[in-house]
């Protein structure tokens, strides 16, 4: 559709005081791969075309969140300035019903050692329609609100960080083809009868490439969990994305992503990776008031990596099956 030449620009501003570093609230917005980890919303974000990290610059990223319940992409074109610690962002391909989109991150050191972060935007919609405008107006003030609020917590555990937050993977090798595993691993919706640990798994798809997943699982130890997801699918790539909405108690993040990689001997190298950052409060909830982050981060690291290494060897088993039978 295209917008009228009378649309209207809408504007608005949200502010929030955060206590750390300017530096360290920069470099949380300049970093865009790690949004996920950071910001509620954000199922997915990836840089298309790099700046300079030390001087800034244009890029290009590409984004997947959520908006009034529904997963929505756009492609952004940002102008990062790390010496004025502004970033300037203007959608270049838009999702209906918004029909432009940009805006601008300001950060700027207050007295006290805090930071203050101001998040600009402006709007229009498409042919001006006032039901448009107002969807746009609450996805806007939602995801901004949250995403400012997520900013803080990020920033103000300051060096704890990194202790929080860590990545892992766990990998194996088919003699089979990649299709096979991709195709196993995207038909979620059939892993209740191929995974043990799967009890029950509900898959819509509201358009191509963009999954809902609500699963319940089986642990070793006989306990049900619940979990809901959302994937974005990369067949061309021969990769599978996604984010944990609501994560156990332990935990205040969760990422993954599948990768099925061709080797030159013929065979595929299949891989699981989680990102995860720990809630401190939870871990202390979860396993106990004298609960480490290093047990805490063991007992993560089992957890997931035991699931997914078994969704693994069965997609392997599943490919190497329809290998030998080709």
């Amino acid at each position: 559709m295209v917008p009228s030449a009378a649309s209207a620009t809408h504007v608005t501003e949200h502010v929030i005081t955060v206590g750390a570093a300017p530096e360290t609230v920069y470099g949380l917005v300049a970093d865009v791969s790690a949004w996920p980890q950071v910001f509620g919303p954000t199922v997915h974000a990836e840089v298309v075309e790099p700046a300079d990290p030390r001087t800034g610059g244009e890029e290009l990223i590409r984004i997947w969140a959520t908006a009034n319940g529904q997963v929505r992409t756009w492609t952004s074109r940002r102008t990062l300035d790390p010496q004025a610690r502004t970033i300037r962002f203007r959608q270049v391909v838009s999702a209906d019903p918004v029909a432009s989109m940009g805006g601008e991150w300001r950060v700027d050191p207050v007295e006290g050692g805090t930071t203050r972060v101001v998040l600009l935007h402006d709007y229009r919609a498409v042919n001006d329609d006032p039901e448009a405008v107002q969807q746009i107006e609450q996805a806007v003030d939602h995801n901004s609100r949250a995403e400012l609020a997520a900013l803080r917590n990020a920033a103000e555990l300051g060096a704890d960080r990194d202790e929080l937050h860590f990545t892992f993977r766990d990998s194996l090798t088919v003699n089979g083809s990649a299709q096979d595993v991709y195709d196993f691993l995207d038909r979620a919706d059939l892993w209740p009868e191929r995974l043990p640990h799967v009890a029950r798994l509900a898959l819509t798809e509201d358009e191509p490439g963009i999954q809902h997943m609500d699963m319940d699982t089986r642990s070793p130890d006989g306990s049900a969990h619940n979990t809901t997801s959302i994937r974005v699918t990369f067949p061309e790539r021969g990769s599978i994305v996604y984010k944990q909405l609501r994560v156990p108690v332990a935990m205040s993040g969760h990422t993954g992503r599948w990768d099925i990689e061709p080797q030159g001997d013929g065979t595929v190298l299949a891989t699981s990776w989680h990102t995860v950052t720990l809630d401190p409060e939870g871990v202390r909830s979860a396993l106990g008031p004298q609960a480490t982050l290093a047990e805490a981060r063991a007992l993560v690291r089992k957890t997931l990596g035991t699931n997914s290494s078994t969704t693994l060897r069965h997609a392997k088993q599943f490919a190497e099956e329809r290998h030998a039978a080709s």
